[in-house]
């Protein structure tokens, strides 16, 4: 997301259970989802929801990525459990992402 969408990370990425990130995509999209994650994590980024979704609809990556916004009623949810979510180990950010 840094590298390729140009989008700031802040703070370190947090692992989530899958099953209750299945759950809240499933209760933003409104549909039952054809595949199960394996693995989930959330970030938070400095940009808004719009600008975030238009990039990273640019890029097509290789995984499920679903923005969050305020406007969503499981955004408090999901901001309450990525306090006490563990820390996803490996990650690192790129040392300059340049101007967009």
């Amino acid at each position: 997301m840094e590298r390729h969408a140009r989008l700031k990370i802040l703070g370190k990425p947090k692992l989530l259970d899958n099953k209750s990130a299945d759950a809240l995509v499933e209760s933003i999209l409104k549909t039952k989802l054809r595949y199960k994650s394996k693995l989930a994590a959330a970030v938070k980024v400095e940009q808004d929801a719009t600008l975030s979704i238009v990039k990273i609809r640019k890029i097509h990556p290789p995984a499920h990525l679903v923005v969050v916004s305020n406007e969503y009623k499981e955004y408090e949810s999901l901001k309450s459990e990525m306090k006490n979510a563990p820390i996803f180990r490996g990650y690192y950010s790129p040392k300059s992402l340049g101007k967009n």
